[in-house]
């Protein structure tokens, strides 16, 4: 047995496309890495990004987000809404010091159960490379931070005050 760390990966995908392409990838035999834990949802356009966010802080190394082709959405537009939410929580992601590939955005149809194990095998590498998320470390490091920032924010209210009198 290795002691090479293993990533663990939490994957959100669309029942329609992903999430079939995901059965069709197993009936077929192709196998993908095992250290994701796929959580099916209705549509992508339904990944509330504190669905992604409670993930990480709970301890997964990455998420991937698996959804239908654009215009191919059985809910019409539900991709197009995760592509928005994603662009945001990449931006939020890279604001808190967290590498936006630990975020990934795919599209798979139903009908791609060999792109799935690709992508699948890339992601588990990728996050492998990038080490251990370890976000319970991470908020250590921020309450210190916003320590700092408290301090100095009450300073800086304290000298207005001052100056106001």
């Amino acid at each position: 047995m290795s002691n090479e760390w293993t990533p663990r990966i939490v994957a959100f995908f669309c029942n329609w496309c992903t999430y079939t392409a995901s059965d069709l990838a197993g009936v077929s035999r192709l196998k993908y890495p095992s250290n994701a834990r796929i959580i099916r949802v209705m549509c992508s356009g339904r990944i509330d990004p504190q669905f992604i966010l409670e993930a990480l802080a709970k301890g997964a190394d990455g998420v991937l987000i698996g959804g239908c082709h654009p215009n191919d959405c059985h809910y019409v537009e539900g991709n197009y809404k995760m592509l928005r939410r994603f662009r945001l929580l990449h931006r939020m992601l890279k604001d808190m010091g967290i590498e936006t590939e630990r975020v990934r955005l795919e599209w798979i149809s139903a009908a791609e159960g060999e792109k799935l194990k690709t992508v699948m095998f890339d992601m588990v590498d990728k996050v492998r490379k990038l080490g251990p998320l370890s976000l319970p470390g991470k908020f250590k490091d921020w309450d210190k931070e916003m320590d700092t920032l408290e301090h100095a924010v009450e300073a800086q209210q304290g000298r207005e005050v001052a100056h106001a009198h």
